[in-house]
């Protein structure tokens, strides 16, 4: 393995930086309504320099009300998923271990609509009630994980095949306890069907999004301080232990942060598919498997993925709009598939 230097961590990702600036320019020029990108430019201009007086009247409510948030929930949701995927496949071993396969968005998907309908029955402080949402996702995304992984055990160890198995079948009995859910409780939740396909429209609560942005670092954060543990796990979890490995801390680590991950994705975006999955391979592919630059460089590739993905859905039958779950699955889904048959063969 090559050692990791400052300087080429800083490179690498300095070229990814690049790119999503690239990408969100394109994503604030785009869409139902064209934007110049010399009008775009000067008022990205002033707004960096706090003139929001001077802003250009005819787009700054399109710009910066409208595509700007979606674009920054969208790094935020991006960055996330695929730091939850490339952590999964490397803990789990298994290629196409990934929070939508494994199950554990839909377990976040069911915690947020089951925290919604408490909310709904409880009579909540404004402050807190923006919170419940977030948290019963999480709680639903660790339970999910802690019961797929049970399920994939035989004769003390993950099997993976029974591993995706149950992931499979978890995913598919949560989501039918979502439509259950949707269909009996009450005629406000039927809203979920668009948003359990990916939704970035909705606008986040200031006490939502500083705590997204808090879990985010956090949960990231403690992902990667198990990085070169992660790089020795490759090898399997005896040779990983013989080698001073603490495997149930690390399993421990990255279970709960991925499943923080998960949890604030989904409740602030719905199941966007496939992201954890897609984004590591490629990033894999581009800069090895060396988890101190993949870890870093899947933040980045989920963010940049996720962020192109909302841009076609905005954008394919504007003035419609298409779920972002639907973008990411035309794209995951066929290498899943791939991926699926090649560990077969």
């Amino acid at each position: 393995m090559q050692p990791l230097t400052l300087q080429r961590l800083l490179v690498r990702l300095a070229a990814l930086a690049g790119i999503l600036f690239i990408v969100v320019v394109l994503a604030l020029k785009l869409g139902a309504v064209q934007v110049s990108l010399y009008g775009l430019a000067n008022d990205l201009i002033r707004f960096a320099l706090h003139q929001t007086s001077e802003l250009s009247s005819n787009y700054s409510l399109i710009v910066f009300d409208i595509r700007l948030p979606r674009i920054l929930l969208g790094i935020f949701v991006g960055a996330s998923l695929a730091v939850a995927g490339t952590s999964f496949q490397a803990l789990l071993r298994n290629p196409l271990a990934d929070p939508y396969v494994l199950g554990v968005s839909s377990g976040a998907a069911v915690g947020a609509v089951l925290a919604v309908i408490l909310e709904s029955h409880l009579a909540l402080s404004p402050d807190i009630a923006p919170l419940i949402t977030p948290l019963g996702a999480f709680l639903g995304a660790l339970l999910t994980i802690g019961a797929v992984y049970f399920l994939g055990l035989r004769d003390g160890a993950v099997d993976n095949g029974t591993l995706l198995l149950a992931g499979i079948i978890s995913a598919s009995f949560l989501s039918a306890i979502i439509q259950f859910l949707m269909s009996t409780v009450g005629r406000d939740l039927r809203g979920f069907a668009f948003w359990m396909m990916g939704d970035l429209s909705s606008p986040l609560q200031p006490s939502v999004s500083w705590m997204i942005r808090v879990g985010f670092l956090l949960a990231a954060g403690a992902i990667y301080t198990t990085a070169s543990d992660l790089n020795l796990l490759l090898a399997g979890e005896k040779e990983a232990m013989h080698l001073g490995v603490d495997v149930p801390r690390v399993r421990i680590v990255v279970y709960v942060a991925a499943s923080l991950l998960t949890g604030l994705a989904v409740s602030v975006s719905g199941a966007i598919g496939y992201v954890g999955l897609l984004v590591p391979h490629v990033m894999r592919l581009i800069f090895g498997s060396d988890h101190r630059i993949l870890l870093p460089a899947a933040a980045f590739g989920g963010a940049i993925a996720v962020v192109l993905a909302d841009m076609l859905a905005r954008t394919v039958v504007a003035p419609s709009e298409l779920p972002v779950g639907a973008m990411t699955a035309m794209a995951g889904a066929p290498l899943f598939i791939y991926l699926l048959r090649r560990r077969m063969a």
